[in-house]
C-alpha cells in the first residue's frame, strides 16, 4: 500500500515509521527544509513541496497513493490537503489529525475526510475508558455514515454475561467488530461468549449508541 503523509513533524515521522515497519510504501512531504530529515526515516521518500499545492501534489504522484494522512500542527492545512487529496485526485482513504477540538465539526466528507483524529479527543476518551465500567466511550469517528468506533467494558451485573453473541438482538447499524478479554483479541462469531470484564469494540451509528450503552448496562434482575 502506498501512504503519502503530509506534515514531516513527529508526528508524521512516528506515523511513517510504523507503516514502513508494517512493509507499507511511504511518501512524507512538508515545505519547511528544516523537517527534511531523511536520515531519521531512510526508507521513506521524501519531498520538499508545499502539500496545498496542485502542482506539489502533481510531482508526489498523489493519484498513485492508496491513503494519504494529514499530519501538519495546521488544521488549515489539514483541510485543504484533504479536500485536494479526495477531490483531485480521488485518494480512497483520507485520515486528517484535528489539532484544535473546536475545529473537529469541520473534518467530515464535505472536505474529503474519511476518518478524523483529535488527540485531545482521543486522550480524553482513552481515560475514561481506563475508569469506567458500563459507560460507552467514543473512540473514533467516521465521516461516512455518521459511524463511530466505541468502547464498553461489560460490567459483571450486565445481563449478557454469560450469553453467547449469536443470542443477543444488537441494535441497528451496529457491529461488534472485537471482544479484548484479558490480554487476547477476538474476532466475535456467533458461538462466542460474552463475560464481565470484556472490552467489545464496535461499529455504530452514532443514533444507535445510546440504545447499544441500554443493551449492554441491562442488569440481570432487571432481565429477570
Amino acid at each position: 500500500m502506498r501512504v503519502a503523509i503530509a506534515g514531516a513533524g513527529a508526528v508524521g515521522r512516528s506515523i511513517a515509521g510504523e507503516l514502513l515497519e508494517n512493509g507499507h510504501e511511504v511518501l512524507l512531504i512538508d515545505k519547511a527544509p528544516t523537517a527534511i530529515s531523511v536520515e531519521r526515516v531512510p526508507q521513506a521518500e521524501w519531498l520538499l513541496a508545499d502539500a496545498c499545492e496542485i502542482t506539489s501534489l502533481d510531482e508526489a504522484a498523489l493519484q498513485r497513493c492508496n491513503v494519504v494522512i494529514a499530519a501538519t500542527g495546521d488544521d488549515k492545512v489539514n483541510l485543504v490537503v484533504s479536500l485536494l487529496a479526495k477531490t483531485e485526485y480521488g485518494v480512497p482513504r483520507v485520515v486528517a489529525r484535528v489539532n484544535n477540538p473546536k475545529n473537529e465539526w469541520l473534518f467530515n466528507e464535505s472536505w474529503g475526510v474519511d476518518v478524523a483524529v483529535s488527540t485531545p479527543r482521543l486522550m480524553s476518551a482513552l481515560v475514561e475508558e481506563a475508569v469506567s465500567v458500563g459507560d460507552l466511550v467514543r473512540l473514533l469517528r467516521f465521516s461516512h455514515g455518521d459511524a463511530n468506533l466505541v468502547e464498553l467494558t461489560l460490567p459483571e451485573e450486565s445481563a449478557l454475561a454469560g450469553t453467547t453473541v449469536g443470542d443477543v438482538e444488537w441494535p441497528e447499524d451496529t457491529s461488534l467488530v472485537t471482544i479484548i478479554r484479558g490480554t487476547r483479541v477476538l474476532t466475535p462469531s456467533r458461538e462466542d461468549s460474552l463475560e464481565a470484564g470484556d472490552e467489545l469494540l464496535f461499529v455504530a451509528a452514532q443514533a444507535r449508541e445510546e440504545q447499544l450503552e441500554d443493551l449492554l448496562s441491562v442488569r440481570k434482575e432487571e432481565a429477570s
